[in-house]
């Protein structure tokens, strides 16, 4: 990877990349649209900012890894392959298609970037662990990236794996969390405690920090600066809005399973600065 994107490019980029989501949750009538929108400014923040890979070679073993444990999310995470130039943005067509090969939720290898097969919550942690402890043993220095719905807290598969990588120093290895406060069927907070979630993560052992899930200058910052000096692995709690960036989906659950119109769709490019 060659030096970080400026911000102004990165928030284009992120502006973009919404306006690609909206557009594909209407063309596939696929779901989960606030909780892609969540999460685009951690992605483009990694993409552009952060990680240490090329998209022209994508499967670079020496690359730093990124897994989308939220795989619902999915669409976020192909419109930042393609825009960053992992696969064209035509291939963006077939999304959720017979045939295509961008399911609704990611598949392994389905196309150049992605790392994991996602979307059963709570598995994502464990396999960047297992990516991690790979990279120790092959003597290699990548990192792992691991980013989390603040639902998959609720996951005891999660704190199986939370607890695993500080016990073997595994410091190499970022969990982000989008912690946007929602959940399928309510706010997370009610739905499970989850609160004090920053706190918690600092007790089972990791380097916790909490952060603002839409300041790309931040979230840069707190991905370039790991691993730190501790020792320990890092969890990054990205204090986020469902459906960032649309203002009338902003933090409305309904966006968790509604699909867009036309109109919409049009209304939101317009807010996005793209019609």
């Amino acid at each position: 990877m060659g030096e970080p994107a400026d911000l102004e490019t990165m928030a284009l980029a992120a502006r973009q990349i919404r306006g690609t989501v909206v557009s594909l949750s209407h063309r596939a009538r696929a779901m989960h649209l606030g909780s892609s929108l969540s999460c685009v400014d951690i992605l483009v923040a990694a993409y552009w900012g952060a990680l240490a890979i090329d998209p022209v070679h994508p499967s670079d073993p020496a690359r730093d890894r990124l897994i989308l444990s939220k795989g619902h999310a999915a669409t976020a995470l192909y419109a930042t392959l393609a825009h960053r130039g992992f696969f064209s943005r035509a291939e963006l067509d077939s999304f959720d298609q017979d045939g295509g090969r961008l399911a609704e939720h990611p598949a392994p290898g389905c196309a150049p970037g992605v790392e994991a097969a996602t979307g059963s919550l709570g598995h994502g942690l464990g396999l960047g662990l297992g990516m991690a402890l790979a990279g120790r043993l092959q003597g290699r220095s990548y990192r792992t990236f691991v980013v989390l719905s603040d639902g998959e807290c609720n996951e005891g598969s999660t704190w199986e794996a939370a607890l695993l990588a500080p016990a073997h120093a595994v410091d190499r290895l970022v969990a982000i969390i989008d912690y946007n406060k929602w959940q399928a069927t309510g706010r997370s907070q009610q739905v499970t405690a989850l609160e004090p979630l920053a706190r918690k993560w600092e007790a089972f052992g990791w380097s916790t920090q909490s952060i603002d899930g839409h300041d790309l200058g931040a979230i840069v910052r707190a991905l370039q600066e790991v691993p730190d000096r501790s020792g320990k692995p890092s969890a990054i709690v990205a204090h986020t809005v469902k459906g960032k960036g649309v203002s009338f989906m902003e933090d409305d659950n309904n966006w968790h399973y509604r699909i867009p119109t036309a109109e919409e769709v049009a209304r939101a490019h317009e807010e996005l600065g793209l019609s």
